[in-house]
């Protein structure tokens, strides 16, 4: 091992002991033996700052240093469709997330498969949604793992293979994730955003600088010479002009607002200010997005010619021949923790649905929220252990991972953010537009239908998806429900977070009808 290998990798080593350490620590002082309420989303009690640094974590995670630099070398300008539905998804959020974190805290909801069998009331359609998340997150874990292992191996200059970086990447998000839960990945998020903010912003200045002069010199040479690359369609005749542009921002905005990791997100909050706070906060936070996706199109000067995977390196190329190796680790450990933090909340949502929604139907269960916690946590190993397997045999590009998950993830958005506003879509309404739009979103994906004739293919898919849920709650079957409307709709909460209106309903034409 060279002496800059060991310089980066002590660091490397140094930092991921420090990691294990202080998500371990989240637990100090809280009660031995709690609930899966607890565990799962803090006991509903993280603040400003720790909301904050969680939910930044869906925006930097393993795609920001390498996918973000990779489609900027690539591409060009159609990887800004991160920012636009980042920040787009936070102004949905400002009113979706206290409307979600009241309803699960009135009702005594963890997990967004909670929220839709007790909208529908129906546990057997918790167990279904849960199945299908697991399904879109676990190839997100995969992302995750891969991701932190091209980069370990990339900044150790090669002294720690793939697949030790692969176990690494396992080992250390399961340890404490499993101990801490959602409280361990918020003090992690802690150290990560320190990172990430110290490295992104001292590459913003170092690259222009050191390879081009500054960034005169640096935009003059890419307009001249790569202007492709600053229009919408891209370079490479990729199809991924304005329709697609515009359709996956506001697909993905609205799932996000909706996925299983942002709800972990909404609900560990202590009130519902604290995530409207968060919503106007974390869009000062997209703005370092910039960064990975400028440098990966200055590395078409610097490192000209990278292929394939091996554009998602681009950023990395840039400094790890000119940077010093402490420099280097410290670099790669930013980048490292973005896949920990986000990996570790992703595991720790299919641990809570399976243990709720599934396992928990189980008559010894069933009601025993420290046995569910037990059954979560062994289902986050499980998962941790399948997705790591998956990497070993079944690596696929970052990118195409991270869009399946959202295509197919969005077809919840009926269900979820209509359902609980809407008493008159209706069970099977609701379960007809999810399958059909699901089926669809597959078929066009995995038969290469992905851009359909310039849009995002799930994007026609929920279109679809939501036109036969209406239809079907129009003219299908109705379940009785002889609930009252503040029982099973959402409502958006007040300052004080409990819900306002008469009868905590949401004053929505329609709401206050029945299924009947």
């Amino acid at each position: 091992m060279t002496s800059q290998a060991a310089t980066a990798t002590t660091v490397f080593a140094v930092f991921m002991l420090a990691t294990v350490v202080l998500g371990l620590a989240a637990v100090r002082g809280r009660t031995p033996g709690g609930g899966i309420a607890d565990w799962s989303v803090g006991g509903r009690s993280l603040g400003t700052v720790l909301i904050w640094v969680l939910m930044a974590g869906e925006g930097y995670t393993s795609f920001s240093y390498l996918g973000a630099a990779g489609w900027g070398y690539n591409h060009g300008s159609p990887v800004l469709y991160v920012i636009a539905y980042m920040s787009c998804g936070y102004a949905i959020g400002y009113v979706a997330g206290p409307t979600l974190w009241a309803y699960a805290r009135r009702h005594g909801l963890v997990t967004i498969t909670d929220m839709v069998a007790h909208r529908y009331g129906r546990p057997w359609l918790g167990t279904a949604v849960a199945i299908l998340a697991t399904v879109c997150l676990l190839p997100y874990i995969q992302l995750q793992i891969t991701g932190m292992g091209v980069v370990v191996s990339t900044i150790s200059y090669g002294a720690i293979s793939l697949n030790w970086a692969y176990f690494v990447a396992f080992a250390v998000t399961t340890t404490f994730v499993v101990v801490s839960g959602l409280r361990g990945s918020a003090w992690v998020s802690v150290l990560k955003d320190v990172l990430v903010i110290a490295t992104l912003g001292f590459l913003a200045v170092y690259v222009p600088l050191h390879y081009f002069g500054g960034y005169g010199p640096f935009l003059d040479r890419l307009t001249a010479e790569k202007p492709a690359w600053l229009t919408l369609t891209g370079h490479g005749g990729s199809g991924l002009g304005g329709a697609w542009f515009a359709t996956t921002s506001f697909l993905n905005s609205l799932t996000v607002v909706i996925f299983p990791t942002t709800v972990a997100g909404y609900l560990g909050a202590r009130s519902a200010d604290t995530l409207r706070r968060n919503a106007m906060l974390l869009p000062f936070y997209n703005v370092l997005l910039f960064v990975p996706m400028l440098l990966g199109m200055a590395a078409l000067f610097v490192v000209p010619g990278l292929k394939g995977a091996e554009s998602n390196l681009a950023l990395f190329k840039l400094v790890v021949d000119s940077l010093p190796a402490w420099a280097v680790g410290v670099i790669g450990v930013a980048a490292a923790l973005s896949s920990i933090v986000p990996m570790g909340v992703f595991m720790l949502v299919i641990g809570t649905m399976w243990g709720r929604s599934v396992l928990g139907a189980v008559p010894a269960l069933a009601g025993r929220q420290d046995r569910q916690k037990v059954a979560a946590q062994v289902v986050v190993v499980v998962a941790g252990a399948l997705a790591l397997l998956m990497t070993y045999t079944r690596p696929d590009t970052l990118v195409r991972l991270s869009l399946i998950s959202y295509e197919g993830m969005a077809q919840l958005v009926p269900m979820v953010l209509i359902g609980l506003v809407w008493r008159k879509l209706t069970l099977w309404g609701a379960v007809s537009g999810l399958v059909v739009g699901g089926t669809l979103v597959c078929w066009l994906v995995f038969t290469g239908h992905d851009p359909l004739w310039g849009v995002n293919a799930g994007a026609p898919a929920l279109a679809v998806n939501l036109l036969v849920a209406l239809t079907v709650s129009r003219f299908g079957p109705r379940t009785a429900d002889p609930r009252p409307d503040d029982e099973v709709l959402a409502a958006d909460p007040g300052p004080d977070g409990e819900p306002e209106g008469p009868g905590g309903a949401l004053s929505v034409p329609g709401a206050t009808l029945g299924n009947d």
